[in-house]
């Protein structure tokens, strides 16, 4: 397959966002992930898109399918206990001839194209890349006391994004040593590291917030409004 698989993580129940799911909250006019999956429905390599959430929540999306007026090949596989086994299940749904895999936030709408294509080509070449963005604020380390320790150096410290990229194979190998050892990962890259896969970094040239608090939403909010204005 030419086209890359999308996996789409949406299995998570948003504890932080205070109020139901946080999904499907509303955000210029469509729910939070219908902004995300139209966003990669529309984008040109690619050749499918796996939904991975709870059970309960299949009928949403099957009718934020209609809504957005699907185009792509997209599928819904039951997510896990903890995030990595929910991505486990999506790259295992992708289709076994895809070459590569970006692994996706469903509730990250904004993501620039463009900084995706560079993190597939990266992938390609290399096996795996992740968007990012430098670390720019002053970071400090903090004892139990929240009492400063000392200033970290942010010289090569980077705050990685999705989309996670990967050759299907790499990644496969990765998440299935990371089940064997037992080990946690926040983030898919983490796997890489442990696989000992070298990860390229790709410098997001936009915002690429992803939506925690609602303190996030009205940004996003207006990355979406600036953006649907611009293609009026």
């Amino acid at each position: 397959m030419s086209g890359v698989s999308i996996v789409i993580v949406a299995a998570g129940r948003g504890s932080r966002m205070g109020q139901g799911d946080k999904l499907f909250m509303e955000v210029a006019g469509l729910p939070l992930v219908g902004h995300t999956w139209r966003r990669f429905d529309r984008f040109a390599e690619t050749a499918e898109i796996v939904i991975v959430t709870r059970e309960e929540s299949r009928s949403l999306f099957e009718n934020l399918a209609k809504r957005i007026a699907a185009a792509k090949s997209w599928c819904i596989v039951e997510g896990g206990a903890e995030r990595q086994d929910s991505v486990w299940n999506g790259v295992n749904a992708t289709d076994k001839a895809s070459a590569v895999v970006a692994i996706q936030d469903g509730a990250r709408p904004c993501t620039p194209l463009g900084s995706l294509g560079q993190a597939i080509d990266a992938a390609r070449e290399m096996g795996a890349a992740v968007l990012a963005k430098r670390v720019s604020d002053t970071l400090k380390r903090g004892d139990v006391q929240a009492q400063i320790l000392g200033t970290v150096d942010r010289e090569n410290l980077w705050a990685v994004q999705t989309p996670q990229v990967f050759r299907r194979e790499v990644i496969l190998a990765a998440l299935a040593k990371v089940r064997n050892e037992g080990l946690a990962i926040t983030d898919d890259t983490a796997a890489c590291e442990a696989l000992g896969q070298a990860v390229k970094l790709i410098e997001c040239d936009r915002p690429n917030p992803k939506a925690t608090t609602p303190d996030d939403l009205p940004f996003i909010e207006s990355l979406l409004a600036a953006e649907a204005a611009g293609e009026g």
